[in-house]
């Protein structure tokens, strides 16, 4: 088994279990300063204080610099206009191997905008690089940042970190408070009312999911059936079904009683635990699906056994949109929600 760090990895943003992680590597052509949007105030409200679990940050003016870190930060400013002076690069969902997922290509395309520089964080914060790009902020309101990062963070610039716990805080929380961070809250409601608008209408276009219930779950490896993990009202992923009109299994409700984890580990030997769920969705192929269809233990569980389950791959840009962000909402919602669609349909 992995290490409890890598498994993480592999379970948070956009992973897959216990095999892929956030990761980057070597610089883009960076952009050299962000600019506001047009039409927003140009440094009204400053300073401002945002207090995180972490820590409060102080940010005395409207930033100009902008640097974000851990999974979608970036997309909350880019959703706004502003080009971030430097990011993370990521693998999970990089479908050309240049470090930026596509929804995030066409957005820089239509701001007219170079790669920024691109943060390597397979080991962790790249603290020179983040300091190289010399910010004025450092978002991270979705992150899974220590007490040691945010603290060698708020070295360099004021750091918006998450309101609770890792990897817990919600699509609407993230825009509101990255976007408190830049001096535009009020453009960021306006960005969720958007999202919101978007997610109503794919909902809509498929009623036959609406009230069907959902599990996200991550098999522990290709190989390896022994247990999956299954992501809690806590995580984004999760949390998006009900937006979609769908419902929260038992096992769901369970595994989120009494933890601030995203995501809780369920053995195969308690596969009857997921009796209750009409719809699986996953992170793997559908040959994974035709091995746990077979798998003595795991084969019993009626969604897999009928087949409900959207696989979405173990690797892709659909795969690392089914974690909603500001900008793969769009991008993302109508593939999605067909699958979604085509799953129930066998219930």
């Amino acid at each position: 088994m992995p290490s409890l760090r890598r498994m993480r990895l592999a379970l948070l943003a956009v992973p897959v279990a216990a095999a892929l992680a956030l990761s980057g590597c070597s610089a883009g052509a960076g952009s050299t300063d962000t600019a506001a949007p047009s039409g927003s105030a140009s440094g009204a409200g400053f300073p401002i204080s945002i207090t995180s679990a972490l820590g409060t940050a102080t940010i005395e003016k409207k930033p100009v610099r902008v640097a974000t870190v851990a999974w979608s930060n970036q997309e909350v400013p880019l959703a706004l206009g502003i080009v971030p002076v430097g990011m993370p690069k990521v693998t999970f969902g990089d479908d050309d191997g240049d470090g930026v997922l596509p929804w995030v290509t066409e957005k820089l395309k239509a701001l007219g905008a170079k790669t920024p520089v691109l943060f390597d964080e397979t080991s962790g914060i790249d603290f020179e690089a983040v300091a190289d790009t010399r910010p004025d902020v450092i978002l991270a309101a979705y992150s899974g940042l220590s007490q040691d990062d945010y603290d060698k963070l708020s070295q360099i610039a004021p750091v918006v970190a998450y309101p609770d716990k890792p990897w817990t805080t919600s699509l609407d929380d993230t825009i509101l408070l990255d976007s408190e961070g830049l001096g535009l809250k009020a453009e960021g409601q306006r960005l969720i009312d958007t999202l919101d608008s978007q997610v109503e209408t794919a909902a809509e276009k498929a009623p036959d999911i609406a009230g069907k219930s959902v599990a996200f779950v991550a098999p522990k490896g290709p190989t390896d059936l022994s247990s999956l993990y299954v992501y809690t009202t806590a995580d984004p992923r999760a949390a998006f079904f009900e937006q979609l009109g769908m419902t929260t299994p038992e096992v769901v409700e369970e595994a989120s009683k009494d933890t601030s984890s995203f995501y809780a580990e369920i053995s195969a030997e308690d596969a009857d635990r997921l009796k209750d769920v009409d719809v699986l969705v996953f992170y793997g192929s559908a040959a994974l699906l035709k091995t746990m269809q077979s798998d003595p233990l795991l084969g019993k569980i009626p969604a897999i056994e009928r087949g409900s389950v959207v696989a979405l791959g173990a690797d892709g840009p659909l795969a690392a949109s089914a974690n909603p962000t500001p900008l793969s909402v769009e991008w993302g919602i109508g593939k999605y929600v067909d699958l979604l669609s085509a799953a129930a349909a066998k219930v």
